[in-house]
Parts: C-alpha cells; structure tokens; sequence
C-alpha cells in the first residue's frame, strides 16, 4: 500500500467516523422522543478507488409490524379506558353498598320512616320525615338520571372533538405524504418528517384503529380496520354535527342526534360490522348509543315501579283513580306512552309536601282528604309500607322477568352497575398491561442507550486509528522530503 492510498484511506475513515458519532448522538439525544426510530449509518467500499469506506445515507430502523401490534394495543386501550370511565361514573351515581347515599339505602330510609310513622301516627315529625326521605329518595334517582344525561352529552361533546382532531390530524398526514418525496429528491434527510409522520399516525389509531400501506416514494396509505379507506393520496374527511345537550328521548333513529359520515356517507359505528372498530372514537359512540342508553333505561324501570306501585287501585280510598300517587311523574300519574326519562321526572306528591305547602298527615288520612282524620289510625301509613314490600311484575323491567319487591329492583340496579364498572375496570387493566407490554417490546427493538455508548467508544477508537495513520503519513512524507 503505497502512502497516497493509506492518507485516502485514513481521510475516509474520518469522515465515515463523523458522521457516524453524530448518529450516535441523535438516537441517544431521542431514545424518549415519541416516533423516533433507531438511526444506523450505511458504508459500503468506495467504488471508484476500490478502498476507503463510502458513506451511503443514514438509515432508519424501524419494525412494521411491531408498530402494527403495538398499535393495535393502543387503541385497545383508548376504547376500554372510555368505556371503564363510564361505567365507573354510572356506579358513583347509583351508589354501592356502603354509601349512605345510594338508592337502595334512599329507599330503606324511607320504607324505615313509613315503618316509624306507622308505629306513632299522631307524631307530626315522624310524618314530616316521611315526606323528607320519600322526597330525598326521588331527588336521588333524579341525580342519578342527570348524571347519566350529562355523561351521554359529554360523549356527544367528545365525539365532534375526536372529529375535528381526525380530519386535521388526516390532512396533516397527506402534506407530509406530499413533502417527503420532495425533499428526498432535493438530497435532504426525510428521517425526522417519517417519525412526524408516525406519531400522527399513531394519533389517529387511538381514534380509529387502522393499518399504514407503504407506497412507491416513501409515502403510505391508511385504511380503518373496519374497511374505510382514511388516506389514499388524499385525506377522507369526517362530518359530525354536536348535540351537546342531549334528552333521553333523543337517538340518531329518530334523527335528534347526529350519526357520523365519511365522505358524506354514513358511517357503521356500532356492533360487529362497525367500520370504526375499536379505538376512542368507537368507544364515545357506544357510551352516548347503548350504555347511557340502557342506564337511563334502568333507572326509568326502577322509578316506574315506585310510582306504579302507589297508583295501584284501592291503595288509597280518598283519591280518585285518576289522581297521581304517593310518588309521582312530575307531578302525575305514569304516562305510558312517554316512558324515557322518567327517573328526572320521578318527585314526591306535593300534597304531602311540608316544605312545599303539603300536609304530610295526609300521609296518614289519605292523598285526598280534605281535612285531618283519626289522629291514631295507621291504616293507611301501613298499606303504603306494604306497597312497598309487595312483590309484583316489573313492566319492561332490565333486572329479569319474576315478581320483585321495591328493594329487589334497587339493589339489582346497583348489583348490575357495580359488576359492569368491575367488568370494565378488569378488561382495562389488561388493556393496560398489554399495551405496556408491546410498548416495552418495540422500545427493546428501538434505540438502547447502553449500544449507543458501546458504538460511540468503537467510533471513538477508529477515528484514533485514522488519525494516527494520518500522523504516520505524515512523518514518512517528511522523513522524504528530507532525503
């Protein structure tokens, strides 16, 4: 080897060595960074001279279906952190079996107060309190009803949120689709706008699940993995028009709530054949369409049996049968044909109201009795216990098809939310591990920091190697000069 070659082979060295030490530096200084990929520099002999080392490009490390699993874990998570949420929220407004507040322990306190006032008919405080707890019982299970109303508004709410951030997010993703080609053509480095790219990517699969198609010139296409066609060459746009403040009564059926488009074409977004299966975006519109749905159904099923159980005929001979009950539908008798949304509209009778111009001894004379009867007779206190423990027919009951007693229905309503929030708050924490996992598997296949320190000590050691043969060409050249 002659010295002009050993200098052109040290100078190579150099220059690969460089370059390699700053690839080294940006995989450590990103490590963290969201969509960073492993950066590894490419060298190859030089053709031209048949030695040295050539420079290719730097290349980005990056496993397609690792991102794909991992993805598919995200959205998972997104959907049953949603979901979980709701059903967390339900179980908070029903109450549990040790809140104080909670229906069923509404409804004892007031069949107790029954049983008191019973016990003494002439005590006026003990009817009072009758009135009180019947009148706290109803406001619960109207709390209740618009606590789920307002859930199932927040999700319509949240629903036109994830829309506009999924159009723009679409859009974003189509002019990087347009600018990396362009720039790699000029010779520029389009590693940094394929990591931008993929973080909007994975902003989008927390919404809708989807899979990234590579294309010719580095770009990609994205399909849901229900079928939609979100990017190819250009976005898909979403349309969504938000309610906000939503009604029991209101359903996408009857074209009081808004249903999701593509494109200006409807969207499947529930059941098996959902085309926007999975994700945060299919999560809201199963909350605001079937679970708000079926909890406002509950506590309508538990709020007509109340009222229905004091409309029952020859209950109280003073009222007429069509005046309303102990327990009323805003202050009327059940209506049939209006059903949904009963639980905000449950309310005590005013009549026995002392707090809003009621008389509660007509608790113990009658709904109807115009003036104050036998101070000692309990007959009619007992008979509205007795209702109350009554097992009957629950019409359109949720909870099964046998007779129950009031406290059978409220304690089936919270059976059945508490076990919902326990079903979700399980599939969440599994949700959960899985996605850590495959995070923690594609962050192994990513940069590892202890590598890159042992690749920059290597890097460090050829530049000296190089370096040093520079220096000894250097001294031979002299060592010529002087001869």
């Amino acid at each position: 080897m002659n010295l002009s070659t050993a200098f052109n082979n040290a100078v190579s060295g150099l220059t690969a060595s460089s370059r390699g030490t700053s690839v080294v530096s940006d995989n450590i200084a990103n490590a963290l960074t969201p969509g960073y990929a492993r950066r590894s520099l490419e060298l190859t002999t030089n053709a031209i001279s048949g030695t040295g080392v050539r420079t290719l490009g730097v290349v980005r490390n990056h496993d397609p279906v690792l991102t794909a699993n991992r993805r598919e874990t995200d959205a998972n998570l997104a959907y049953q952190t949603a979901v979980s949420n709701f059903h967390t929220s339900v179980e908070g407004l029903v109450g549990t079996v040790d809140d104080p507040t909670s229906l069923a322990n509404r409804l004892a306190a007031f069949d107790s107060s029954l049983i008191t006032a019973a016990s003494l008919p002439d005590s006026s405080e003990r009817l009072d309190q009758v009135a009180r707890t019947g009148r706290d019982l109803a406001n619960s299970i109207n709390k209740a009803s618009e606590g789920v109303r307002q859930l199932r508004s927040d999700a319509d709410r949240t629903i036109g949120r994830l829309v506009d951030s999924l159009n723009q997010t679409l859009k974003d993703i189509e002019q990087l689709n347009a600018k990396i080609p362009q720039v790699k053509h000029s010779g520029g480095d389009i590693g940094a706008l394929l990591d931008q790219r993929q973080v909007l990517v994975d902003q989008v699969n927390g919404y809708v699940p989807v899979n990234a198609v590579p294309r010719a010139n580095d770009q990609i296409s994205i399909y849901s993995d229900g079928g939609l066609i979100l990017l190819e060459g250009t976005a898909a746009e979403f349309s969504f028009t938000t309610t906000g403040d939503t009604k029991p009564h209101m359903t996408v059926g009857n074209g009081l709530l808004s249903g999701l488009e593509m494109n200006g074409n409807p969207v499947r977004t529930s059941g098996d054949t959902a085309q926007i299966r999975g994700g945060a975006l299919m999560a809201q519109f199963e909350i605001r369409d079937e679970l708000a749905v079926e909890a406002q159904a509950s506590l309508d099923a538990v709020a007509r049996d109340l009222i229905e159980r004091f409309e029952t005929p020859g209950l109280d001979p003073t009222a007429l049968p069509t005046d309303p009950g102990l327990l009323t539908d805003a202050g009327n008798r059940f209506d049939v044909a209006a059903p949904e949304g009963l639980a905000s509209r449950l309310s005590l009778n005013t009549a026995v109201d002392p707090d809003n111009g009621g008389d509660s001894w007509r608790l113990r004379d009658g709904l109807g009795a115009v003036v104050p009867g036998d101070p000692g007779n309990a007959t009619q206190l007992q008979a509205f216990g007795a209702v109350l423990s009554a097992s009957r027919p629950v019409a359109g009951s949720p909870f099964g098809t046998g007779d129950m007693r009031a406290s059978d229905l409220t304690e089936a309503l919270m059976s059945k939310t508490g076990s919902n929030a326990h079903t979700a708050s399980q599939r969440l924490t599994f949700a959960n591990s899985a996605q850590l996992e495959m995070a923690r598997i594609e962050a192994e296949h990513g940069v590892d920091t202890d590598q890159e320190l042992q690749n920059l000590i290597e890097i460090e050691q050829t530049y000296a190697a190089n370096a040093r043969v520079i220096s000894v060409v250097d001294e031979l050249m002299e060592t010529l000069l002087r001869l």
